[in-house]
């Protein structure tokens, strides 16, 4: 039992440490999400709490951090001020229409658990993941320059002067801790980000420096300060937003969008984390526990959150692996709030751009400028449309564009492989031996293979090297056979699949003497009957 645990305390020290470094990197984007959806600081700090805590103990992915993020900050803005638009002025509305839809974004979520949707993320392309991890890059990297401004009466100005050089170099001075500290391997007892964090808040505090902290950046931005208590059910919530269809209606289309860049958001980051850590999460579990953590999240005044790029790769990097690593810095968020909310208001805002800066130099996929030329036009194009659209608009629409696109690009190259050899039997017989995928894309080139008119009275069609891949391909046929029948010529197909012969049988009883069932190939007899294969290779389901 003592070398059981000895081999795990190294682990659970990095989960710690790295859950605290987190947790000091997740009160100013919670925050500044909170201001861009137009609510209460703490609104926003709720909501990375408990997503992050619940996320971290039922989720699919030990080690990824969830929490609120600014792709669903940018939707729910609307949702706040349509809300409000419902009530008295001053009334606040639009904050209880926001819990609503949260609370229906998570069942939304849990349905797609349920039914397993979570797989589906396996049909998202490289360069598409590529494209998301270079957008979602510059995205940070463009968050963190409104960090430069400050407030000048109702506008935000850049700053200018000693005040951009000192902002300047406390965060170059926290990159270059957290870039040289592994490197001369000074201590391997604390994660490099938080060493440059206390480094950089000990400096400014020693020197009495006049800078940007949290709690200035909270004021500056309407709020009262970190200072809260703990969440409490929003009783509220039922008495202020009718349980009716109109509200229905309202709040479905937001809940969906959400639903779908949370989990989109969630999952892709899920991949990202697998690659870094060489480990395999469980999308669905993740559906299931993201879309939980945001019913429990909008009943109890929180805005609701996703998996956070930014933060996940921060835990990694700092060291942090399991459940407990995420654990802690939702625990710890909720203690700065209740507990220490003077102490991390003195937290320079420089030291915490150092970090994200850094996060974004690590999330970016240098390789891509490596591979440009040797990867496909198509490929590359994918990658720039796809960090292009999470740039401009979001996550969700850059990742269907992406999807779509290779999609396409795909059945576009498929389409061009359809090929016909042809060749002439001794009795007269003209075969059209089919190579390639026969699909909705492929049906053109198909159709131009043959010449109905000058070809001899009997054809023979053979699909054994090609795939009938859908109903496209079927009709294809069909109607191919119709032609020579109009034309008075006996058509005959063989090597057809099971299913696909079903379906032609079902549509038209004529089939039954169309196509050829005695089968000659000994290829085909072991690809259609899996009892003609040796008992040796059926059992291993060979």
């Amino acid at each position: 039992m003592t070398e059981f645990i000895s081999r795990r305390l190294p682990n659970v020290k990095n989960d710690i440490l790295s859950g605290i470094t987190v947790a000091l990197a997740l009160v100013p984007e919670a925050v500044a999400f909170a201001f861009v959806a137009g609510v209460d600081p703490l609104v926003g700090l709720y909501a990375a709490f408990m997503v992050g805590l619940i996320t971290s103990i039922f989720g699919g992915r030990p080690g990824m951090i969830s929490g609120a993020t600014g792709a669903l900050a940018v939707v729910m803005v609307s949702i706040v001020a349509r809300g409000n638009a419902f009530g008295e002025p001053g009334e606040n509305l639009g904050l209880y229409y926001l819990f609503a839809t949260v609370v229906l974004m998570g069942f939304i979520q849990i349905l797609a658990g349920v039914l397993k949707l979570g797989k589906f993320v396996r049909l998202i392309p490289h360069p598409v993941m590529m494209g998301f991890v270079n957008g979602l890059a510059i995205v940070i990297f463009l968050s963190q320059l409104g960090m430069f401004k400050k407030s000048a009466g109702d506008q935000k100005v850049w700053l200018q002067g000693n005040e951009l050089y000192l902002m300047a170099g406390l965060v170059g001075l926290t990159m270059l801790i957290m870039y040289f500290l592994p490197k001369i391997k000074l201590t391997s007892k604390l994660p490099e980000a938080l060493i440059g964090i206390l480094a950089v808040s000990g400096l400014v505090i020693g020197f009495n420096l006049d800078v940007a902290t949290v709690g200035s950046f909270i004021r500056d931005g309407g709020g009262e300060g970190l200072k809260g208590g703990l969440p409490v059910f929003q009783w509220e919530l039922f008495s202020k937003v009718p349980l009716n269809w109109s509200t229905f209606t309202f709040i479905f289309p937001y809940a969906l969008i959400l639903a779908a860049i949370g989990l989109i958001e969630s999952l892709m980051t899920l991949n990202l984390i697998d690659d870094l850590t060489d480990t395999r999460g469980n999308g669905n579990r993740e559906c299931v526990a993201q879309g939980s953590a945001n019913v429990i999240t909008g009943l109890f005044g929180g805005m609701g959150g996703c998996a956070m790029i930014g933060q996940s790769i921060i835990n990694i990097k700092s060291g942090g692996r399991g459940r407990l690593s995420g654990i802690v810095a939702a625990l710890m968020l909720l203690a700065f709030i209740l507990f220490a909310s003077s102490y991390i208001e003195q937290v320079p805002i420089a030291a915490l751009v150092g970090v994200m800066f850094m996060v974004v130099i690590g999330t970016f996929a240098w390789s891509s400028f490596r591979i440009w030329n040797k990867i496909p036009r198509s490929d590359a194009f994918v990658l720039v449309l796809v960090s292009s659209l999470t740039v401009i608009f979001d996550l969700a629409i850059a990742v269907f564009a992406g999807v779509i696109v290779s999609a396409l690009v795909f059945s576009w190259e498929n389409a061009k492989r359809i090929r016909a050899r042809k060749r002439v039997k001794e009795d007269g017989t003209k075969v059209y031996e089919i190579w390639g995928p026969l699909f909705f894309g492929s049906i053109s080139a198909f159709a131009q293979k043959f010449d109905v008119k000058n070809d001899p009275d009997h054809i023979e069609i053979d699909f054994v090297e090609s795939r009938i891949s859908d109903h496209s391909a079927l009709e294809a046929i069909a109607n191919l056979v119709k032609k020579y029948h109009a034309e008075g010529k006996s058509v005959k197909l063989k090597h057809l699949s099971e299913e696909c012969k079903a379906l032609l049988y079902k549509s038209d009883i004529l089939f039954q003497d169309i196509i050829i069932n005695d089968i000659d190939d000994p290829r085909y007899h072991l690809a259609a009957n899996p009892e003609l294969f040796p008992k040796s290779l059926t059992e291993y389901h060979l």
